[in-house]
This record gives C-alpha cells, sequence and structure tokens, in this order.
C-alpha cells in the first residue's frame, strides 16, 4: 500500500513542479512586457502596465505560489514514505538546485512586489537574462534526478554550461535584432 502512496506522491509531485515551472517561465516574460511598456508612451503606457500587472498577479497567486507550495508538498511526503531517497548523493544535489530554484523564487517575489509599485529594478534586456534562471535550473534538476551518478553530472554540469552560454548568446543576439544594431 506505500508502494501506491509514493507513485501517488511522485506523480502529484511531477505535476506541480510542471505547473510551478510554467509560472516561472512565463511570469518573468511579463515582467519584461510590463518594463518595455513603461517605457512607452501614454495612454498605451498606463493600460498595458496595468494590463501586465494583473496578468502577472494572477499568474503568480493562482499558479506559481500555490504549485510551489504543493510541489513541495508532495517532495517532503515522497520523503516522509520513502526516507532512503535522503540518504543518495543524487538526492543531496537535487536538494541544493532546489534551494536555489526557491531562492530564485523569492527574488522573482521581490521583483513582483517593486513592478506592482512601478518600481523597476532591472531592465528588459536584465530580466531576459535573468528569465533563463529557471531553465538552467531546470536541466540541472532533471541530469540530476534521471542519471543519479557521478558520471550524469558530468555530462549534465557542462550540458548546463552550455545551455548558459547559449542562452546567453542567444540573448544578445535578440537585442541586437530588435533594436537593430
Amino acid at each position: 500500500m506505500d508502494g501506491n502512496y509514493l507513485l501517488a506522491a511522485k506523480a502529484l509531485h511531477i505535476i506541480f513542479v510542471v505547473a510551478w515551472f510554467a509560472g516561472l517561465f512565463y511570469t518573468p516574460r511579463l515582467f519584461i512586457y510590463q518594463t518595455e511598456a513603461a517605457d512607452g508612451l501614454e495612454p498605451a503606457r498606463k493600460v498595458l502596465t496595468d494590463q501586465f500587472k494583473i496578468m502577472t498577479r494572477r499568474l503568480w497567486y493562482i499558479i506559481s505560489w500555490p504549485a510551489c507550495i504543493l510541489s513541495t508538498a508532495f517532495a517532503v511526503w515522497m520523503l516522509v514514505l520513502y526516507p532512503g531517497y535522503l540518504q543518495a548523493p543524487w538526492m543531496h544535489l537535487k536538494l541544493g538546485l532546489v534551494a536555489l530554484l526557491l531562492l530564485y523564487h523569492i527574488s522573482l517575489q521581490v521583483i513582483f512586489k517593486k513592478l506592482q509599485r512601478d518600481e523597476y529594478p532591472m531592465t528588459a534586456t536584465q530580466l531576459r537574462l535573468y528569465n533563463e534562471v529557471a531553465t538552467l535550473l531546470l536541466f540541472a534538476i532533471v541530469f540530476t534526478v534521471v542519471f543519479k551518478n557521478t558520471s550524469g553530472w558530468y555530462y549534465g554540469v557542462g550540458g548546463i554550461l552550455a545551455l548558459g552560454v547559449v542562452l546567453s548568446i542567444a540573448v544578445r543576439l535578440y537585442k541586437r535584432y530588435r533594436t537593430g544594431s
């Protein structure tokens, strides 16, 4: 019977992780759009920034935060049902990466609060780069869980670093394309 509970906890954990990452991927995009809209002319500036604030608030509080909490709750449930996971070195790495993901989530909360007050702590380009943190953490966590051994981590870390370089170059190229320089 415990095996079924473990599988149910794992399935629910994965479902809420997917929802959480949907929020982590889309929320910074809305931050970018709001930041760009703030540089526009009235009356479009006010209309667009107000709309992006509403969209972000709904996404953040209806999807992102609940998914974060529920994915964490189901992860804890899994660890209670199968504490042996805590003996595995790969789990230590995964939990460290999840801690970084939670810090990233909290940092988005800080940015969210500032943008809700029409304070713009980052440029659109900085937000585009910052948006890729979730992607890098997702890759790192998935590779850690799938490979579960040291040699797999080497490939995973190498792949993550390569992905980071590619994403950074892509953001810069996109900026050049948008500005025409």
